[in-house]
């Protein structure tokens, strides 16, 4: 098989290598389609937790050529999606149904090798069988279409709720989708790039906002006629944007930070503005118990994502697709291994 190969922090080569051996309930995927997401970026600069050599990509879908002992409910020939990630389950997260807290998390194509390659093994329990007529390009998007999905089931946005969304990359665009799919009244959506807020404004946004031009809470509160936004939902990662979502709440307001920061990052929060406006702050990790949901989503066209991919490339292509990942050229760019 060949496969895009992370050699070091900066370092990308595609290795022709064997195929590995099935155990135990695994499967052989051959792989049709691969997004380019931002864990890939940060594992590819050195930036996220990585054991090289490790072939990276967690995002994908492919066809099950296939299959190890004691698989029953998938054969080969079946076309599936995968989601990467793989608790212990013996933890005290996972003992307390939390296994995307899990204590021994393993992920693939970020612990294990993934999908930036013409062929995976995955644990038969990982591949979701994709529904009729489904193209892999949409099923690869999947696994973050579903941390999506628990994202907006902690920001919780309730019926006739206003909701701002920091940042309008994939995961701003399909948040942004799913609010207006549980009744936000607007959905406004702040991000620098002209063509994300042309997009965002296609897809539904009430109002989208250049940050770099325009004050976001004036901007908000013209629009609305009132400060403030119920629901805030940051998808940025940045130190600046968190502190703005926590000043765009307005009284009984919740923010949930989703975009990724670094690790040692720090925001300046006034404890007094959290508890005269009562404002709720949490979190969103991964995916749990949302795969399945976020394929029927996409099935029936009530979140799409088709137009969020802007390019395919093959797998040669990887470090191109991970500079125009960095350099916010792109929204998804899928890597197609077979090409």
């Amino acid at each position: 098989m060949r496969a895009a190969v992370f050699l070091g922090p900066g370092e990308c080569e595609v290795l022709e290598r064997g195929l590995p051996g099935l155990q135990e309930g695994e499967v052989l995927v051959r792989v049709e389609a691969s997004g380019v997401c931002g864990t890939d970026l940060h594992i590819y600069k050195g930036e996220f937790p990585a054991r090289f050599p490790l072939i990276a990509g967690h995002e994908f879908a492919g066809v099950i050529e296939e299959t190890g002992p004691g698989v029953e409910h998938l054969r080969p020939g079946d076309r599936v999606a995968i989601n990467p990630n793989i608790p212990c389950g013996l933890c005290r997260p996972c003992e307390r149904g939390l296994p995307h807290l899990c204590h021994n998390l393993r992920a693939i194509g970020v612990t294990m090798d993934g999908g930036f390659a013409t062929h995976c093994v995955v644990p038969v329990h990982q591949a979701h069988k994709l529904p009729e007529g489904m193209s892999f390009a949409v099923a690869s998007l999947s696994e973050p279409v579903a941390c999506c999905l628990h994202g907006i089931e902690q920001a919780d946005p309730q019926p006739g709720d206003v909701v701002l969304v920091i940042g309008a990359g994939m995961i701003g665009l399909v948040m942004l989708q799913l609010a207006l799919l549980r009744g936000a009244s607007a959905v406004i959506v702040s991000e620098p790039s002209e063509q994300k807020r042309k997009m965002a404004l296609s897809l539904g946004a009430a109002l989208a906002v250049d940050p770099q031009e325009d004050d976001l809470d004036a901007a908000v509160s013209s629009a609305l006629g009132d400060p403030g936004a119920d629901v805030v939902i940051e998808c940025v990662g940045s130190e600046q944007t968190a502190q703005q979502a926590v000043s765009a709440a307005r009284e009984g307001g919740r923010v949930l930070f989703f975009g990724v920061a670094p690790e040692g990052s720090r925001v300046p929060i006034s404890p007094y503005e959290v508890y005269r406006k009562e404002i709720t702050i949490k979190g969103s990790f991964t995916n749990p118990f949302t795969q399945g949901r976020a394929l029927a989503l996409l099935a029936s066209g009530r979140v799409k994502v088709e137009d969020l991919i802007t390019h395919r490339m093959p797998l040669s292509d990887l470090p191109r697709a991970l500079e125009l990942l960095a350099t916010h050229q792109t929204i998804r760019t899928l890597i197609e291994p077979q090409e």
